[in-house]
This record gives structure tokens, C-alpha cells and sequence, in this order.
């Protein structure tokens, strides 16, 4: 059983109130201290935990105080110990993301769920897709496209039409959203270890901008997407309710 726990809360009033009660009741350090970090929120705020705290060894927490809640467990204040000792770990890798913008500067991000392509301007984006360096597709009229992880997989990969990914496939899921040409393409499944890279033209006409995660970039002219397997997140799920359960579960909902 983990003897100590951070608690890491959204700005939510339901977080907050939550965390209040669990540290009134369990106690909290430090990050760096603890065995297994808590956090509490939605969706959203499980990524940014993840983010914010990869370079330590603690798994991840999540008891859901916000909406969807996906990667969260269900709250509850009592045997909160118990539910940690007993918790199944499952382990997931991001995606790099290497956009160049039109100026010639380079961001770099990490995304969990997936890496997005979207147009900036009334216009529809024209992006030419590459994958290990071959020419798959000359050019994609669209709003945009993404590259998903199989946790990512339900979130707006699934909203776009694309395919849920079981938790354990080697694979990445590709799709656009609002294909005007070729108008019947639905996105290809990639290998895990694929590096897909889009090209925008036009780019003057058609801006387009990139998001790993929340992280946006504008006026891209390049993006390069790949599985970053050097970078391990831990997640802790109640058991009968981890992600490939959950995933599971999602394509009968």
C-alpha cells in the first residue's frame, strides 16, 4: 500500500472542495515525494498531469470530478488507500510533434491523445501527406486531420469518424475531419512507429495550425508526428476498469 500521495486538483469547485477533503483526511506531500500522485478533474486536467509530472516515477491517479472523464476513476472519499493498493497500472506513450512555422522557427510538444492539423481561416486547409518519407496522399482538402494513440482514440479522433484502437495495438490511427477531396478517404491505420509528416500549401491563403494537446501552433507549413517510446506515462485504474476495458465498452455504448 503507497504510504504517501499528492493530490493535484483542476480550479473546478468540485476539485477543489474534493481536494480539501481528501487532504483534511489522507494528508499530501510533495511531488517529488510521493509514490503515486492523485488527480482530481476532468479529462483535460489528467493530461496536464501527465504532462507536468513525466520526469517522476509516480503513477497516476485520476478520480473524475469534472465531465467525461475518461482516463478517471469514479470519486469516492472512502478506502482511498485500499483503491491504490488494489489499482492496475497501464502504461502509454505519447507523440512527438515537430511543427515549422512560416517564419522557419520550430516548436516542438508531446500529446497523449492525439496530434491535430486544422485550417485557420474561412478557407479549407490542403495538406500533402507523407509517411516514412513517401508521398501517401498529394493533397487533402479538409478542415484537418490528426494522428491519434490508441488512448487518444475516443476523444476527438472518434468525434472525427475515426476508429477506437484497442489500448495494446502497435498502431495510429489516421483521419481526417471534413474531407472535401478525396472525398470517400477516411484515414489510414499507421504502424506505432510510423513518422507521418503533413505539408501545408498554400499555406498564405490557407493558414493552418497545429495542436499537440492543448498546444497550439499558428502558421504552420510543416508537421512531423511520431511515437516517442523513450517516454513511459503510468496510469492507475481501478480494476475491471482500465483502458482496454473502457475502450471496449465505448464501441457498444
Amino acid at each position: 500500500m503507497p504510504k504517501t500521495i499528492a493530490i493535484l486538483a483542476s480550479d473546478a469547485d468540485a476539485a477543489q472542495d474534493a481536494l480539501a477533503r481528501l487532504e483534511t483526511r489522507y494528508g499530501t506531500v510533495p511531488l517529488p515525494e510521493a509514490e503515486v500522485i492523485v488527480a482530481l478533474g476532468g479529462d483535460g486536467h489528467m493530461l496536464r498531469t501527465l504532462h507536468d509530472t513525466r520526469t517522476l516515477d509516480a503513477p497516476v491517479y485520476g478520480m473524475n470530478c469534472g465531465t467525461i472523464g475518461f482516463l478517471m476513476n469514479e470519486f469516492h472519499e472512502e478506502d482511498l488507500m485500499e483503491r491504490l493498493d488494489a489499482a492496475q497500472l497501464e502504461t502509454i506513450n505519447p507523440l512527438s510533434m515537430r511543427a515549422t512555422r512560416v517564419d522557419g522557427t520550430v516548436r516542438e510538444a508531446l500529446a497523449i491523445n492525439e496530434v491535430s492539423l486544422l485550417r485557420a481561416g474561412p478557407q479549407a486547409a490542403k495538406l500533402r501527406i507523407s509517411v516514412d518519407g513517401r508521398v501517401r496522399l498529394d493533397e487533402l482538402v479538409c478542415d484537418g486531420a490528426l494522428v491519434s494513440t490508441p488512448a487518444g482514440s475516443t476523444a476527438y479522433n472518434y468525434s472525427a469518424h475515426g476508429p477506437i484502437l484497442p489500448i495494446g495495438a502497435d498502431v495510429l490511427a489516421l483521419t481526417a475531419m471534413a474531407a472535401f477531396r478525396p472525398r470517400r478517404w477516411r484515414g489510414a491505420l499507421l504502424p506505432k512507429n510510423a513518422v507521418v509528416r503533413f505539408d501545408a500549401l498554400e499555406g498564405e491563403k490557407r493558414p493552418v495550425m497545429a495542436d499537440a494537446d492543448g498546444r497550439s501552433v499558428r502558421d504552420v507549413v510543416s508537421v512531423e508526428v511520431r511515437s516517442e517510446p523513450s517516454i513511459v506515462h503510468s496510469i492507475l485504474f481501478d480494476p475491471g476498469h482500465g483502458l482496454e476495458e473502457r475502450l471496449i465498452r465505448e464501441q457498444f455504448s
